[in-house]
């Protein structure tokens, strides 16, 4: 290296930014803040219904996914064949679309979880994104009035992300039931058990009334079963019928260890309980830090925090990373918006040490 390189690479040292050395961090080493995974685990209860299925890998699974959908109908108060199980959000999307005139507008918050509305455009759909309000929620007025005679669906999560927001639940819920007379409003409550207001905040009774709403549901984050990836809809009674017409949400294509473990983790009446207070604890230890150092940061309720640097994200993720810590993507248009995932006690506290360092 010449004295060029070195002046430059000790530079960027100082500034937080030099990049590691290809081997320096192992990917086994990393801390993975950047996929809203549940590092708290399963339920024990899912764990020892894996362990018990293992010498049955060689049966399919549909037996178990009959019972699993009159498990969730039971927990939703809905019939069972208004459950659709599977990782549903893509294929809804794209029946949706296939449905719908071409050019049929889909509406969602931007930035945002993309999944649906992105699934619309191979089939002609085009996506209209809504920025969010300046309290980094879902700017529900706003949405209303994209709504025209092209709308096929509107695509809401709650909580929010990458914000964590929560809109006000009477808000929220006159608005969806207004919008829904006009076209299906779909509601992602992926992250809604970590908010203790679950019942209060869930739009599921919209479905139980008949309304033009799909509630979407997952085992991936609360319950800690990202590595099964399994999901479910509760939606009307026309619409789960015309998914499974098309081939989605077969019970007997789904993996059999994830319907047990999906299961085993409803029938834990605690675990949720107990998780929730886990992450809330440390989600308030990084919410106690941004206001220290008089960042900006949303009124995350879900499991991760959400906060304005005084740089891109890109600088901030490069430096975090060369420390051995993963948070994953920007979130254009807010560049300089950081999302972290709130992960185990030690690895949090380590992370909360590397944003103080960097941007006190």
């Amino acid at each position: 290296m010449n004295r060029r390189d070195c002046l430059i690479t000790s530079c960027l040292a100082l500034s937080g930014l030099a990049k590691p050395a290809a081997a320096s961090v192992a990917q086994s080493d990393l801390i993975r803040l950047s996929l809203n995974e549940n590092p708290f685990g399963p339920s024990p209860r899912a764990l020892a219904a894996v362990r018990d299925q293992l010498g049955e890998l060689c049966r399919y699974g549909g037996d178990l996914g009959v019972a699993l959908t009159e498990l969730l109908a039971l927990r939703e108060h809905v019939p069972d064949d208004q459950i659709v199980i599977g990782d549903i959000l893509k294929p809804l999307g794209l029946h949706l679309a296939q449905g719908a005139p071409l050019g049929a507008e889909f509406i969602y918050s931007e930035p945002g979880y993309a999944a649906l509305v992105d699934a619309t455009r191979p089939s002609g759909g085009v996506v209209v994104g809504v920025p969010l309000n300046s309290r980094l929620e879902n700017d529900l007025d706003a949405i209303a009035a994209k709504v025209n005679e092209r709308t096929r669906a509107i695509y809401l999560v709650n909580p929010h992300n990458p914000s964590g927001t929560v809109s006000d639940p009477a808000d929220f819920r006159a608005h969806v039931r207004a919008m829904s007379k006009q076209t299906a409003v779909i509601v992602d409550e992926a992250y809604l058990e970590f908010d203790p207001d679950f019942e209060k905040r869930t739009v599921m009774d919209l479905v139980r009334a008949g309304e033009n709403v799909v509630v979407f549901r997952t085992f991936d984050k609360m319950f800690g079963l990202a590595g099964l990836g399994l999901g479910y809809a509760a939606a009307p009674p026309a619409l789960a019928t015309s998914l499974k017409r098309a081939g989605f949400g077969r019970v007997d294509a789904l993996d059999r260890l994830a319907l047990v473990a999906a299961a085993a983790s409803i029938r834990d009446i605690d675990y949720v309980a107990t998780t929730r207070t886990k992450v809330a604890a440390e989600r308030d230890k990084w919410h106690h830090l941004l206001a220290s150092l008089k960042l900006r940061h949303s009124d995350s309720r879900a499991n991760f925090i959400f906060f304005e640097a005084d740089r891109p994200q890109t600088e901030i993720a490069a430096a975090l990373r060369s420390k051995g810590i993963d948070i994953g993507r920007a979130f254009p248009p807010l560049e300089r918006w950081v999302r972290i995932t709130i992960g185990l006690p030690h690895e949090n506290a380590a992370t909360r040490a590397a944003v103080a360092e960097l941007l006190r």
